[in-house]
């Protein structure tokens, strides 16, 4: 028998700690506890009576009296299901299976965190007498379990959920049909280090869940993706100046960083050194060193310090490459990177602008905190300077442009990347996506105090202020939530009328606060309301409807008395509709700030942009909708999908306007020659799934750039009025839909170019692949 302790209350905390659930579920279970980590948010214990052999609290039960009685759990398959919410940084859950020989990471099982959601995971018990132990959270801070049980399957039903998922997940059978994937795991197994093919398929799947996200992934990754390559003869060898401004750095990373440009595996380069006036000796003499030893090294000196732009023009008057890359004097390339960009070159002469993904190094030299990037996306370099390192530019172009600028210390590789790509082409700015970069993170490291972020902060708004005003655009620019990010807002131009139009069916519970919140809590008043009925017959939603659209005129009641079809519907309603912008929104948002269409109709009436969308929560300030990703799950995933509302996301992305290739038509804004031009929703295949994203690609493929603004912000009750697809009749339409869009779509489901091919199609969280 086990004792299960009861916690009171944790001071500050998002949890009562009311564990009813788990409490139940005990009693079919043999041991299953929950593991909280002491930590010092946790500061108000009562009733505490025991902790467990590992200095977790067990906090189960609000009884502390509870006895629960063991019972043996038999072998097979059986469905975890848990639903926890949490304000921490954790992201995964975590099962163990005791088969006698104590808990271990070994013999455990991960599950993906949803915040709020239900998730699920199959496993499979092998032994009698198994004990198992849940921890609900990798990462300190407060939480409360919601839901928790496990439900045993036959074994034919769970090898068939087991095999779907690796078919449309795991990377090595992605695409493929059961049968093919069947017949490989039968007769491969062997090949890839397994004794059976359902050991190999038991490891797939695993792998599925997998969250690789910590320091220890990455090196894992490192080991896996950074071997050297082959180099192959280059048709064309650029010669590429590297400009390196030298003020008073450590001198072992400053070698460190030289001898990182000399073992270069390409050797078509030339490094323009510039002291700016360090007042050292021993660094004169460090830099006489490296110029006597490689003919391509060049040293120049200030007599004064003119800071970093005036150093960096310095080099640039030196250089005489066809190419300039930029270079902290502290920083390391990786040993092929100038191949590299070299490569890419070749592939794309038409390119001017090159750039890299880069991690970081910690004060022993060890590498962290990869950024993988996206690629060309302009209102994310307007949002942050997600362009530099390794940023490699045409040197014609960066002449034309003036160079650097003084007044822009702290942020003038962002000001000249601004003007350096004003007016190209996507074609003509390539992202490299390997980590060719290495910045030194430590203190002290950068030409100009990395330190010093409201410096820097302030430079880089003067950039983008700057950049707005040359390029003649109407709008104006403010600082960020974060540090050296900016917010560019555009005014709406004139009066535009917007037809939001809202499709519904009954739910007079979720349609009501949608239509009254988009009446009551929009600032931006001229727009009209068309509400599609499809046949609704409860009462009271016939009344309200009636009600509202008496009691404001800009409400339209419409009727499509047809079989559901989203995409049909819509399509109906932007016929009947009379503005020139067109809102898709669902029944079942409502708004939080009042300037959210004020914020997505300035974005709109860009010439350039297509479709605009929001920033969408659930109703527990959790993310269900900051863009979407092309491919993750199969198709096509939300970004950041249950992160929480006060969080950064990855580089920050959550909190920044940027590019996307499509955004959800839960709440989304187009222009009505856009619409048309591209056909509206697509009727025919996609009823339900996926016809916001196939819209999307439509009027991409047109010549638009889609968009996601964080400063829209909507609560979203996702799917509460449509339902699940499950009955057979639904699951085979979704496969259908699916099948359309793989077939449609294909290769650009999997190479979003907004995203990075390092980076995981399983998760929404930005984790490795």
């Amino acid at each position: 028998m086990i004792e299960f302790i009861a916690v009171d209350i944790f001071r500050g905390g998002i949890m009562g700690y009311g564990f009813h659930s788990i409490a139940l579920v005990c009693e079919n279970l043999w041991e299953i506890m929950c593991s909280i980590k002491v930590n010092s948010t946790f500061d108000d214990y009562r009733n505490i009576s025991r902790l467990d052999n590992n200095g977790g609290l067990l906090a189960v039960t609000e009884d502390p009296q509870m006895i629960l009685r063991s019972r043996a759990w038999l072998p097979g398959w059986y469905m975890l299901e848990a639903t926890v919410l949490h304000a921490t940084a954790a992201r995964e859950s975590r099962l163990y299976l005791n088969e006698g020989h104590g808990y271990s990471n070994e013999n455990s099982v991960s599950l993906p965190i949803k915040n709020g959601r239900v998730s699920k995971r199959i496993i499979h018990i092998g032994k009698s007498g198994t004990r198992l132990r849940f921890d609900p959270v990798d990462a300190p801070g407060s939480f409360s379990v919601e839901h928790l049980r496990l439900i045993l399957l036959t074994p034919g039903f769970a090898r068939d959920r087991i095999r779907k998922r690796v078919v449309r997940l795991h990377h090595d059978f992605r695409g493929m049909s059961l049968e093919d994937m069947v017949n490989q795991l039968a007769t491969q197994y062997h090949a890839h280090g397994y004794q059976t093919s359902e050991e190999w398929l038991m490891a797939c799947y695993a792998d599925t869940f997998h969250n690789r996200r910590g320091q220890g992934d990455y090196q894992a990754w490192i080991a896996t993706n950074e071997a050297p390559v082959e180099e192959r003869p280059l048709t064309r060898e650029p010669l590429i100046s590297i400009l390196v401004p030298v003020y008073r750095p450590e001198l072992g990373n400053f070698r460190a960083c030289m001898n990182s440009v000399l073992a270069q595996s390409y050797r078509n380069l030339e490094i323009c050194l510039v002291d700016d006036a360090s007042g050292d000796e021993e660094l004169t003499r460090t830099l006489e060193e490296y110029r006597v030893r490689d003919e391509r090294v060049r040293v120049a000196a200030h007599d004064r310090n003119q800071h970093i732009s005036h150093a960096s023009n310095t080099a640039l008057d030196m250089a005489t490459g066809d190419f300039v890359a930029l270079l902290d004097h502290d920083d390391v390339l990786a040993p092929q990177a100038l191949y590299f960009v070299a490569q890419a070159i070749n592939e794309a002469p038409e390119a001017l602008v090159f750039y890299s993904d880069e991690d970081k190094l910690d004060e022993r030299g060890r590498r962290h905190d990869p950024h993988f990037k996206s690629g060309w996306n302009p209102d994310l370099l307007l949002s942050q300077n997600y362009l530099s390192h390794l940023g490699v530019y045409s040197m014609p172009l960066v002449r034309k442009v003036g160079g650097f600028r003084a007044g822009y210390e702290g942020s003038q590789d962002h000001d000249l990347a601004l003007r350096v790509t004003n007016g190209l082409s996507a074609a003509q700015v390539v992202h490299i996506p390997r980590v060719l970069y290495h910045w030194r993170a430590g203190k002290g490291s950068t030409a100009l105090d990395s330190g010093a972020k409201e410096y820097t902060s302030q430079a880089g708004l003067k950039a983008v202020r700057d950049h707005l005003a040359q390029a003649s655009l109407p709008a104006s620019v403010t600082s960020g939530s974060l540090p050296n990010t900016y917010r560019v807002t555009w005014p709406v131009r004139g009066r535009p009328l917007v037809s939001l139009i809202v499709p519904t069916r009954d739910g007079v519970d979720i349609l009501k606060p949608c239509v009254e919140a988009l009446l009551e809590k929009t600032s931006y008043t001229h727009f009209e309301l068309l509400i599609l009925d499809n046949e609704s017959t409860c009462k009271k939603t016939l009344s309200f409807m009636q009600e509202v659209s008496q009691r404001d005129s800009r409400v339209r009641v419409l009727q499509w008395n047809h079989p559901f079809n989203y995409s049909a519907i819509n399509n109906f309603g932007v016929s009947e509709s009379r503005g020139e912008i067109i809102g898709l929104i669902n029944n079942d948002i409502e708004p939080i700030n009042a300037d959210w269409l004020d914020e997505m109709v300035g974005q709109v009436q860009r010439e350039e942009i297509g479709c605009v969308g929001a920033k969408l929560y659930y109703p527990n300030n959790t993310v269900q909708h900051a863009g979407v990703i092309l491919g993750i799950g199969g198709v096509a995933g939300h970004a950041h999908k249950y992160f929480h509302r006060t969080e950064a996301g990855y580089f920050s992305r959550l909190m920044l306007t940027q590019n996307l290739s499509a955004v959800t038509a839960a709440c989304l804004l187009v222009r009505r020659e856009v619409f048309e031009a591209v056909g509206g929703l697509n009727e025919e295949h996609l009823a339900v799934a996926f016809n916001d994203v196939d819209f999307c690609l439509k009027v991409r493929e047109a010549g638009y750039r889609n968009l996601w603004t964080p400063y829209a912000e909507l609560y979203h009750h996702e799917s509460v009025s449509r339902g699940q697809d499950d009955n057979p009749e639904k699951q085979a339409r979704a496969q259908r839909e699916v099948s359309y869009m793989l077939d449609n779509w294909g290769d650009q489901l999997t190479t979003d170019p907004y995203y990075n091919p390092n980076l995981t199609l399983v998760h929404e969280d930005f984790s490795l692949r």
